[in-house]
Order: structure tokens, then C-alpha cells, then sequence
């Protein structure tokens, strides 16, 4: 991409720790991509402007880069509860604007679609087709983003080297993508491989200091790399603009229930790590392929894997790792007004979206598994009792350390 083309210039780390120290801490936004699909076919339809102009300018929904998707933006929100509300009334307002023209589906990646797609037009996208060619044409992927506030620029400094750490058993938790181009592709989610074919995916580097990511950033744009800070695609970055931490790693979830249990797992975890900063823990900065070697397992064998422990290697179930974070976040959880969501998180813990779709693909075939999808988009968000923990689905296991 040449580096005289450029839509934001790089923020100083100055004005990174500005946008750290100003947000509300552990409020929650969400990003969620959702595929559009034609209704005789449920192949991908590349009609996003068309839905658009149904939207009337309706500012939660925006374009992605595949021309067959759209993205359903929440504002800031106080708990996660209230961000899931807003998710839900959006595929709502969505799925009505579809009608006739569109059905709406969330996934990983599509089950049986083509492998390369039509994009968006404008100039955002227009430089990622220039700069990538025919790889951008495959980045037919949709992504669950939670963006939570931790609030101090140093402390969410800490918590983002922190968090890498966990990045592993939250693409477990969530991976929603077994099936591609119309076949089983022998992984919990295949939509990290696709997106891997563009430049900085997956782990990011630790950050250390605001003098760091902004002098990274800088390079970047002087490379002609970044465009724009937000260019930068790791699974987890500190966002420029709002001060936040995103969290890109989850694919996006089927249904409103299964978000659900993403959303309180990511919000509990920035919290927790915030609250060992404050109480003085000081986290070890893991090597970053020792934490890329846990995040193969969880994209190809999910809760079915084993993961690695950071610090001694011992392999221990990827389910029996979950649980352990689980009971662990559950009093954070709780303190946060989140406790009712917690058994969305425990039964995504036993059988993700990943599992999910081989049983309905077995009993449906892959297009049945795409009717299925679009079927579960209109599903109501469920009520639940509160709940101290949500324990009673999981036995108790002993804490998680620091990089677990």
C-alpha cells in the first residue's frame, strides 16, 4: 500500500494514554459481523448497499469489506446485559430490513459459500483490494468483536500484555467455524487460517509501554503498511480511538445466547487481570509462540484440544482449562451485575458453536446448516434467573495463574 496514502495519521502515545484515561471503566461495546444471504440459495449475496439504504442511515450498521456482509455496532454500555440488548435489537431492526431481499446469518465463515467474494466499494476498501489482491477477495469472515474499557492508560497497558495469554481459550470457547467451501474443514474454526493470509493476525506483540505501540504504529504508516491505525489486526489491540481493549478472536456467535456467553467471559477477564494489576501482581510477558502454539490447538481442536500450560507445558483438557477460568471469573462476574449471563458461558463451554454445527450438519447437511443459521438469527435473546456462579455445571478446579 503506498505510504502516501493515508486516512488517519499514527496517534502519539501521548494521545494514546488520553483516550486510555478518559473511558468509564469495564464498560462494553460490540462489533458484530453478519453474513447476508440470498433467500432462494443461502449462497452469500452481495447486497450490503441495498440493505443499507433500507437502513435509512441508521448509525449502529455499517459496511465490511465482503460486499455479502454488514456490521451491527453497539454504543458503549454500562454492563454487559445492556450491551447484548442493543445487539438484540439490532438483528432485529436488521433482520426486518432484510425482507425480500436478504436473510441474515452469523458464523464464522460461511459453510458452503465460494471461497472468494465480491467487496465493498470505497476507499477503505478499495486500498485493501489494492494492497492485497486476491487475498482480500477471501477474507469472507465475520468475527465477534468485544471491545471492554479498562480504565488508566497503564493499567490497560498491563492488562493487554496480560490478556494475550488467554487469547487461546477464548477462540476455543467461541469457535464457530467447522464447515467451508461445503465440506467439514477438520477444525473448530477456519476463519483464523483464512485471515491469516493478511499481515498482523493473530498474537499480538506485548506493547510494554505507550512509547512502543506508537512508535510501531508510526513505523507502520512510514512502511506504508498501515494506512490507518486501525489496520492494525491482531486478536487483541488497543483500540486508537476509543481507549479500549478489543478483543477480535471470537468468531461471530449463531445465536444471541451464545454471544452472550463470550461477552461475560471477555468483560469478567479485563476485569479480573485489572484487579491483580491494582492489588500488585505483575503479570511474567509470555513468549508469544508459546501462546501461538495453544492458539492452533483451540482453532483446530476447541473444547475437543488440550492446551498448554504457559510456564510449565503440561497439556491439560481444553474444557477442564475453561472450567477452571469459569469459576474463577464468577465472583468478578458477579460484582460486575453479569452473574445471570455466567450460564450461557458455562454451557458454551461444553459445546461451542463449533460442535453445534456438526450435529446440525449431520442431521441437515450443509445447506440445512446455512438454513439453520438464518433460522437461529431471529431467536429471541432467553431470560435467565440470576445466579451466584453457574458453578453447579462445572466442579470446582483449582485457580488459574498468571498466563494459564
Amino acid at each position: 500500500m503506498p505510504a502516501t496514502v493515508r486516512l488517519q495519521p499514527p496517534p502519539s502515545a501521548d494521545e494514546l494514554r488520553a483516550r486510555c484515561d478518559a473511558v468509564a471503566p469495564f464498560t462494553v461495546g460490540l462489533e458484530e459481523e453478519a453474513m447476508l444471504l440470498d433467500p432462494a440459495t443461502l449462497d452469500l449475496a452481495p447486497v450490503a448497499g441495498d440493505v443499507l439504504a433500507r437502513l435509512d442511515g441508521d448509525p449502529r450498521f455499517t459496511r465490511e469489506l465482503p460486499a455479502s456482509q454488514l456490521e451491527i455496532a453497539t454504543a458503549p454500555a454500562a454492563s454487559a446485559a445492556e450491551a447484548l440488548a442493543q445487539l438484540a435489537a439490532a438483528r432485529a431492526a436488521l433482520h426486518d430490513a432484510c425482507a425480500g431481499l436478504a436473510r441474515p446469518a452469523t458464523a464464522g465463515v460461511h459453510p458452503f459459500a465460494a471461497p472468494a467474494g465480491e467487496l465493498s466499494e470505497g476507499e477503505r476498501y478499495e486500498l485493501i483490494e489494492r494492497a492485497y489482491g486476491p487475498v482480500a477477495q477471501r477474507q469472507l469472515v465475520a468475527s465477534l468483536q468485544v471491545h471492554v474499557a479498562v480504565g488508566g492508560a497503564e493499567r490497560t497497558l498491563a492488562v493487554h500484555d496480560a490478556l494475550r495469554s488467554f487469547l487461546p481459550e477464548l477462540a476455543a470457547l467461541a469457535a464457530n467455524g467447522a464447515f467451508h467451501d461445503g465440506r467439514d474443514s477438520g477444525l473448530a474454526s477456519v476463519r483464523p487460517l483464512i485471515s491469516g493470509t493478511l499481515p498482523r493476525q493473530g498474537v499480538p506483540p506485548a506493547l510494554e509501554s505507550w512509547e512502543r505501540a506508537a512508535a510501531e504504529l508510526a513505523w507502520g504508516a512510514r512502511a506504508g503498511a498501515l494506512a490507518e491505525p486501525r489496520l492494525w489486526w491482531w486478536e487483541l489491540r488497543p483500540h486508537p480511538r476509543y481507549g479500549t481493549l478489543e478483543l477480535r478472536v471470537p468468531d461471530a456467535q449463531t445465536t444471541l445466547a451464545e454471544a452472550a456467553g463470550v461477552v461475560v467471559v471477555a468483560q469478567a477477564l479485563v476485569a479480573w487481570l485489572a484487579e491483580r494489576w491494582d492489588a500488585g501482581e505483575r503479570p511474567p510477558v509470555v513468549p508469544r509462540w508459546r501462546i501461538e502454539e495453544n492458539r492452533f490447538a483451540a482453532l483446530r481442536h476447541g473444547l475437543e484440544g488440550e492446551l498448554a500450560d504457559l510456564a510449565s507445558g503440561e497439556r491439560i483438557p481444553a474444557r477442564e482449562q475453561l472450567r477452571a477460568l469459569l469459576d474463577e471469573l464468577a465472583p468478578v462476574a458477579e460484582r460486575l451485575g453479569a452473574g445471570a449471563l455466567l450460564p450461557f458461558a458455562h454451557a458454551l463451554a461444553e459445546r461451542n458453536g463449533a460442535l453445534r454445527q456438526r450435529t446440525v450438519a449431520a442431521e441437515r447437511g450443509v445447506h440445512g446448516l446455512v438454513a439453520w443459521m438464518a433460522e437461529r438469527y431471529g431467536d429471541a435473546f432467553p431470560h435467565v434467573a440470576a445466579s451466584p456462579s453457574g458453578a453447579a455445571l462445572g466442579a470446582p478446579t483449582a485457580g488459574v495463574p498468571w498466563g494459564a
